[in-house]
């Protein structure tokens, strides 16, 4: 049975150590990963985006336009700092896009 602790905790402060505990993460990396690329990326790029995958330090993007995968392809290095930047930290250090 888990130790129960007596200090008064913020609600921020209990879903971190929640997080950190269950080795959490990783997973939610990935769907924050994906929400940033939604957010930054707005509904002309989304409306062509089929998958966005984060594994590792790479995230991979599904698109179904040949000519909008070639256009992002010029701005990788910037889209990448976007996304960390949104993201807070430092998740994204390749992109691929297929």
């Amino acid at each position: 049975m888990p130790k129960r602790n007596n200090e008064h905790l913020s609600i921020k402060d209990a879903l971190k150590e929640f997080v950190e505990t269950n080795r959490l993460e990783k997973g939610l990396n990935k769907v924050n990963a994906a929400e940033a690329w939604a957010k930054l990326m707005g509904n002309g790029v989304n409306n062509y985006t089929t998958s966005v995958k984060l594994e590792r330090e790479t995230l991979y993007i599904q698109l179904n336009s040949s000519v909008l995968r070639e256009e992002l392809s010029y701005g990788k290095q910037k889209i990448i700092d976007m996304l960390n930047e949104e993201l807070g930290k430092e998740i994204v250090k390749k992109l691929v896009l297929r």
